[in-house]
């Protein structure tokens, strides 16, 4: 199958205003792209690219005065499977772990390890190691938190989501990868584009979705608290220790996002 995939930022800045952007299709899904998600500026800006430490693709500009138009349709192909479902049951002690992976260890700027640990054990402590006890630290946040588009907060953290039992797939990812860092299993947030294909009506307006993804059996698997089961449709943009490293814009002085649209939408 293929799927169309793009947004539509418009920002609004009183001055000349640095932007890093954070917005192209991770390059693992490269061989799939039919259409590339080429970044379109109205009016023109220059746009030079990087890649950040953690292997996602970056675009620097400088926002004129007035209004900025961004803009980026794709097409790519798609296996139109659900996402795989991990079953591994073996959980590498952190002595066996690779070096890479020690970082989605530690805590971070919306995942406090330190402030989780205790309950993390008493929660999961005696659940079963691997995918199991991912699936169980889930289903567990899955269930505690009511989503609320009304309620989301730039700045909640993991601690909070889990005090205040209510936000959006942001919050269900930050407090999921810190469980799982309790309990000495690596993982690291995701964002990207989420369709609602194979998901019956009514449809929520289309965002970007956050996700995370562990590392268990000698590879990272998906997985997915805010919906807690398996989507089609599934298009990474993204990785990092938490939202803080995902961010689609840093901007560097005032600005308003004045408009914002997403899609992703199956072509028949």
């Amino acid at each position: 199958m293929q799927i169309r995939v793009g947004y539509e930022l418009i920002y609004d800045c009183p001055q000349p205003t640095p932007m890093v952007l954070m917005l192209n299709i991770h390059h693992t899904r490269a061989s799939d792209i039919v259409v590339p998600d080429r970044m379109i500026a109205d009016p023109f800006v220059p746009m030079t690219s990087y890649r950040d430490g953690f292997g996602n693709w970056c675009t620097r500009i400088v926002a004129p005065t007035g209004r900025l138009r961004l803009s980026a349709s794709s097409l790519l192909n798609d296996t139109g499977e659900p996402d795989p479902i991990a079953r591994s049951e073996h959980q590498h002690a952190v002595e066996d772990l690779p070096e890479e992976s020690l970082q989605f260890l530690l805590g971070s700027r919306y995942c406090e390890t330190d402030r989780l640990t205790g309950i993390a054990w008493d929660l999961f402590g005696k659940s079963p190691t691997g995918a199991r006890r991912i699936q169980a630290i889930c289903d567990y946040v899955h269930r505690h938190i009511t989503f609320s588009y009304q309620d989301a907060r730039s700045t909640r953290t993991a601690w909070e989501a889990l005090e205040e039992g209510k936000g959006v797939c942001r919050d269900y990812a930050h407090l999921a990868i810190a469980f799982c860092r309790c309990m000495n299993i690596p993982a690291r947030y995701c964002t990207g584009y989420l369709s609602d294909i194979g998901i019956p009506p009514p449809y929520s307006p289309m965002d970007f979705a956050a996700w995370f993804e562990a590392y268990i059996g000698g590879r990272w698997h998906t997985f997915d608290p805010r919906n807690n089961i398996p989507r089609i449709g599934r298009v990474l943009i993204a990785r990092g220790r938490d939202a803080t490293d995902v961010a689609i814009s840093n901007t560097f002085g005032p600005s308003t996002l004045a408009g914002f649209t997403v899609w992703t939408d199956e072509v028949r």
